[in-house]
């Protein structure tokens, strides 16, 4: 997803402005899509759910496991969305619900 696309729909629900590709660990070169870090929270867009893309294949999966474990390890909270989900009032609901706890 475009980032100013995120940004600015993010805008219209009241939720603050994100971080694209937050690079959240200091050895990994992992990066979140989009997050929050102010309260550890990350929206990964996981494309291609249903053609077998890299978050459905079996080394893809398991390399995404190891991230989030990771990631909430250190006290992250990710929410994970398909494209389709990205252009739903509900997505954009539960990112604000998740942040201020509403």
């Amino acid at each position: 997803m475009n980032h100013a696309i995120f940004t600015e729909t993010c805008k219209e629900f009241g939720i603050e402005p994100p971080d694209a590709e937050y690079r959240f660990h200091d050895t990994r070169k992992w990066r979140f899509d989009f997050a929050f870090p102010r309260h550890k929270v990350a929206v990964e867009i996981e494309g291609a759910v249903w053609t077998h893309g890299r978050h459905t294949r079996g080394s893809g999966f398991v390399k995404d496991m190891e991230k989030y474990n990771t990631a909430a390890s250190l006290g992250w909270r990710i929410l994970r969305f398909t494209p389709s989900e990205m252009g739903r009032s509900e997505t954009y609901k539960l990112i604000e619900k998740t942040l201020y706890q509403k």
